[in-house]
């Protein structure tokens, strides 16, 4: 499964897998807990396929920062995102040299990598670009 079905909802912790869509919002599962919740339409909601870390030339797509960690750590688990800022920073430079010290805050990386750990202990760790290609809309 690709990233284009996991979900970041505002104020809620961890990621969620989308299920379906409602006349209202959408049905998502959360990875943490398997508990399943509804999301109306005012939530505030991020797919994880169309999220994306500045670099000093460009945009980079999680997917991609997700695969260099991987590579990183032989596709296992990434150190933990409650580490220091200072740590959290030291190695998100040796995962990613050219991102934007100035547009990405400790608190995006942390966020980064407790998104990856969650997705490698489930077994979702095939960040491949036609792995989280989104579906085209028709």
């Amino acid at each position: 499964m690709g990233l284009d079905k996991i979900l970041s909802i505002s104020g809620m912790p961890g990621l969620f897998e989308l299920k379906t869509q409602t006349r209202t919002g959408i049905l998502a599962e959360s990875l943490l807990d398997g508990k399943k919740v509804t999301i109306n339409a005012r939530q505030n909601v991020s797919l994880l396929s169309e999220i994306a870390i500045y670099t000093l030339h460009e945009e980079m797509p999680l997917h991609k920062v997700f695969q260099k960690i991987a590579e990183k750590e032989n596709g296992g688990e990434a150190i933990s995102h409650k580490v220091s800022k200072d740590e959290l920073e030291a190695y998100f430079f040796e995962v990613l040299p050219e991102y934007d010290e100035d547009r990405v805050y400790a608190s995006d990386i942390k966020k980064v990598i407790q998104w990856y750990n969650l997705l490698c202990q489930k077994g979702m760790t095939d960040f491949s670009e036609e792995a989280n290609e989104a579906s085209p809309s028709e």
